[in-house]
């Protein structure tokens, strides 16, 4: 089958388990697609994961105006296949909070480049697009410590008083200090230190405080 042919079949399993009121309920808090059938994550997460990884086919899935497509794509795209060039064909699918997380969970947490991502979408691109970068380098076992550091301090100061980038903050300093321990619990605590006062990072300093205070 071409990729039009595969991806007819993969709605074809979407609209099985579409569910209009959850589409619905979506469209009333604002999130907004092309078209929605309300099928569940793990749902659409299960039917992506009964098809192999194929970069091509994600990338034509990506481009869709469909919820459940874009979010498929997310699980058959090839972690080693992504380049710092592709960094603006994934950056402008990211139109949700529910695909910014499901791209980061899927894909992007596991590419070799990522201190280049965090680097460029935390200092150079949208609110929704940094928290992305974020919530990928929380997953990543690559990540270097210093540069998601840099990464939410540069967040920080272009969305001072986002909530998004304070989630995503919290989330990669409490994986940096679970996976590295006390090197990253001091340069955390200097982070904080350091932090120019604002909603975002007063929450972020209560949600990270006791996980400094605790190991000390």
């Amino acid at each position: 089958m071409d990729d039009t042919q595969r991806m007819i079949a993969m709605l074809s399993q979407m609209r099985r388990q579409m569910n209009g009121a959850v589409a619905e309920s979506m469209t009333e808090r604002g999130v907004h697609y092309g078209l929605n059938y309300g099928v569940t994550i793990p749902t659409v997460r299960d039917i992506a994961r009964r098809e192999c990884r194929d970069h091509g086919f994600a990338k034509y899935l990506y481009s869709q105006q469909v919820r459940e497509l874009r979010l498929a794509a997310c699980h058959l795209a090839e972690p080693e296949a992504v380049s710092i060039e592709d960094f603006s064909f994934w950056s402008r699918g990211i139109t949700t909070m529910e695909l910014a997380e499901e791209l980061a969970f899927g894909l992007l947490s596991h590419i070799a480049a990522i201190d280049s991502l965090v680097g460029i979408w935390c200092s150079e691109s949208s609110e929704l697009i940094a928290y992305c970068a974020l919530m990928a380098a929380a997953r990543s076992g690559r990540v270097e410590a210093g540069v998601a550091v840099l990464g939410i301090e540069c967040a920080l100061k272009r969305f001072r008083s986002s909530r998004i980038i304070g989630c995503g903050a919290v989330a990669v300093l409490s994986h940096l200090i679970d996976r590295d321990g006390e090197p990253a619990a001091e340069m955390t605590a200097a982070l904080l230190d350091r932090m120019p006062p604002s909603e975002t990072s007063q929450y972020i300093a209560d949600e990270i405080g006791w996980r400094l205070s605790y190991r000390g």
